[in-house]
Order: C-alpha cells, then sequence, then structure tokens
C-alpha cells in the first residue's frame, strides 16, 4: 500500500479494498479514472451537495461518478468535506466521529478534520468519538478513492448515522458549515427487489427527494435514509435544489435483474451563503 509509513494506530485502515473496489493502487487509480471518463453530468454551477451510492465498484460506481464528475468541475476544492453515511455493522444512538487522524485507502491517507469533527461533539451530545462503530464500515470508505482522486488532501469529518433525529443533525450542521464546505451522503436505494419493482419504489423515492418531500422520504427505502433526510432539510433552510444525475440499479450494471440494489447520484445546488 503506497504511504504504508505514515499508517498508525489513530489512522484508519481500509476494511473493503479487494472486495468493494480495487486494492492495487494502480488499477484502483486508473478503475476510479475511467469511472470518471465515462460518466456525463449535465453542467451544474454552485454544487453544495452530493446523494451517491455506496456498493461494490462493479455495481454503483458508474453511477457515483455523475456525481463526482460534477465536483471535479469545482473552480477551487471545498476546505473540507462532510461525508455522511449509516452505520451496517453497529448499533449506537447519535452520531460516530471517526477518532482519527486519517482514512487510508490504497492510494494513501486522507486526512480528518480533527478541529471541526471536536467542534460538532462539543457542540451537541448527539456527535460523539466511536471510532469503532466505523471499523468494518464501507460505507464512507468507498468514496474515500473517489475524494482522493479529486483533491487528495481536502479533509473529511466522517459521521456515520445511528439512531439519530435527521432535523437535530441538520440543525447542528447549519450552524457549523462554512460556506464553501461539500457535504458528500452515501447511500443506497431499495434492496433486493425484482428490477420493475424496485424501479418503482426507487423512482417514487428520488421523485421525493426531488421534491423536497421529507415525509415522503422518510417513509421510502434507502439504507441511508438518515442522512438523506439531514441534508435535505438543510437544502430546505439554505434554499438548496435537488437535481438527479443518474438513476440505475445493480440489474443495469451487473445483470442480475432478479433482486437488484437500486442507485442515484444526486446533486445540490445554490448560492454560497
Amino acid at each position: 500500500m503506497e504511504n504504508e509509513t505514515r499508517l498508525s494506530p489513530s489512522i484508519r485502515r481500509p476494511s473493503v479494498a479487494g472486495m468493494f473496489y480495487p486494492d492495487d493502487p494502480a488499477v484502483l487509480r486508473q478503475a476510479v479514472a475511467d469511472f470518471l471518463t465515462a460518466a456525463t453530468p449535465a453542467p451544474l454551477a454552485e454544487v453544495r451537495a452530493i446523494i451517491v451510492p455506496h456498493a461494490g465498484y462493479v455495481y454503483s460506481a458508474p453511477v457515483a461518478a455523475f456525481a463526482y464528475r460534477l465536483l471535479a468541475e469545482l473552480p477551487v476544492p471545498p476546505p473540507r468535506v462532510y461525508l455522511m453515511g449509516p452505520a451496517h455493522r453497529a448499533w449506537f444512538q447519535g452520531v460516530a466521529l471517526g477518532d482519527f487522524d486519517g482514512f487510508a485507502t490504497p492510494l494513501g491517507v486522507i486526512p480528518v478534520d480533527v478541529a471541526a469533527a471536536s467542534r460538532l461533539i462539543e457542540r451537541d451530545p448527539w456527535f460523539q468519538p466511536l471510532g469503532q462503530a466505523h471499523q468494518g464500515e464501507h460505507c464512507l470508505e468507498v468514496q474515500l478513492p473517489f475524494l482522493q482522486h479529486l483533491w487528495a488532501q481536502v479533509p473529511i469529518v466522517p459521521l456515520l448515522f445511528g439512531d439519530v433525529n435527521p432535523e437535530v443533525v441538520a440543525h447542528v450542521l447549519d450552524a457549523m458549515l462554512e460556506p464553501a464546505d461539500l457535504i458528500v451522503v452515501s447511500s443506497d436505494l431499495s434492496h433486493y427487489h425484482t428490477y420493475s419493482d424496485a424501479a418503482r419504489r426507487d423512482t417514487t423515492l428520488i421523485e421525493a427527494i426531488l421534491q423536497g418531500d421529507q415525509i415522503a422520504v422518510a417513509h421510502g427505502e434507502a439504507c441511508g435514509q438518515a442522512p438523506i433526510l439531514s441534508v435535505m432539510a438543510l437544502a430546505a433552510q439554505r434554499g438548496w435544489r435537488a437535481h438527479l444525475l443518474d438513476y440505475r440499479n445493480s440489474g443495469d450494471t451487473a445483470g442480475d435483474r432478479r433482486q437488484v440494489v437500486g442507485y442515484a447520484a444526486i446533486a445540490y445546488t445554490g448560492a454560497v451563503l
């Protein structure tokens, strides 16, 4: 692994390299570049947040790349990325911030904005340093190679959602976000339905996201429902507008249509505050 000498107990080591995405640095770098080259999103200005899927790259990366290709067009890098996703492997109340100095992937170590994470913990008790919740979790990790490809040194604030009120998270983030900060929400949509049933469910949910209908989204199917609702609440407060960049499911990207998982890439735009 590149930058192996930088690893220490305060660096979160990769858990799904070689499974969800390539563990060879050269292969991974080329794969991310190829996904970005193939993506063709419509141009948008003032991107404030994105929603992207988090399955294995063969399934979801072609969709996620639509959002990351859009980020590649930003005139300057953001000062930090608030990376938000659902905990799949641990139950806890609140939001777990990885108490690490960085997260490692085969491409190196992406730094954590420790100061920003500390401010969240100090501001509200729902935010807690809980590094063990991040161990083995894939939803944030699979986003890191794309972020490293774009901006190797832009720090992340890793937020793993447990049992928490999305409105509380949105309220705290609204007070904490600096004007050029970026939010990345990691979420898949419906799971293990037939191709046609998944398309129906996902289309309904996506339309609710685009319309800002938080009640409908709360009754929809997405593993990252809570972080999606948080960014929707922020969008409502700040006047951001949602745009669908791409929708497919695993039946489109990997072929088997008997039981599929849905994937969407959505961007939020709005004036810098």
